[in-house]
C-alpha cells in the first residue's frame, strides 16, 4: 500500500493568484510558509524556514481567494505532485506543489473575532457591565507521582 499526503500549517507568504481553466474550472494558488526550531549539538537554537506551494480547485479556491491574504494562517491537508514543463530556451522545470483535498482557516491576524451571522449573534454578544468570568486558580506545588493511586 502506498501514501501520498502531506499536511502542513502556516502562514502565506503571499495574497492567493486566481486563474480559470479553459475548462472554466477555477485554481487557486499560493505559497506557505512552514519553520522548524531546534537544537543543534552545541545547543544552540537553529531556525529554518520551507516554503510549500499549494494549489487549490472549484469552490474551495474561490473561498481561499476571498477570504486567504499575505500573513493569514492556514492549514492544508493534500497530496504531493510533481509537474515538468520545457521553458522556451528547450530547458526542464520542475516544480512540486501540494494539491489541497482539505482547507482550513487559522485564527484571524490581529485578534479580531470572526463575524457572526444570524439569530445567535446578539445573544453571544455580551451585555454591557456583565462581570468578567471566574477563572480557576491552580495549586503552585508540585505533584508528586507517588501521590497518584493507580
Amino acid at each position: 500500500m502506498y501514501l501520498n499526503q502531506a499536511i502542513v500549517i502556516g502562514n502565506l507568504t503571499r495574497d492567493p493568484e486566481f486563474k480559470a481553466l479553459p475548462s472554466g474550472i477555477t485554481v487557486t494558488s499560493f505559497s506557505v510558509a512552514t519553520n522548524r526550531v531546534w537544537k543543534d549539538k552545541n545547543g544552540a537554537k537553529q531556525e529554518s524556514a520551507d516554503y510549500h506551494n499549494i494549489v487549490l480547485f472549484g469552490r474551495q479556491a474561490e473561498i481561499a481567494n476571498q477570504y486567504l491574504k499575505k500573513g493569514a494562517s492556514v492549514l492544508i491537508e493534500g497530496r504531493m505532485q510533481t509537474r515538468s514543463w520545457d521553458d522556451a530556451g528547450g530547458k526542464k522545470n520542475y516544480r512540486t506543489e501540494i494539491i489541497a483535498d482539505r482547507m482550513q482557516f487559522g485564527p484571524r491576524t490581529g485578534g479580531a473575532p470572526m463575524p457572526q451571522s444570524g439569530p445567535s449573534a446578539s445573544q453571544a454578544a455580551p451585555e454591557q457591565g456583565s462581570k468578567a468570568l471566574d477563572t480557576i486558580e491552580y495549586p503552585e506545588e508540585e505533584i508528586n507521582p507517588e501521590d497518584i493511586p493507580f
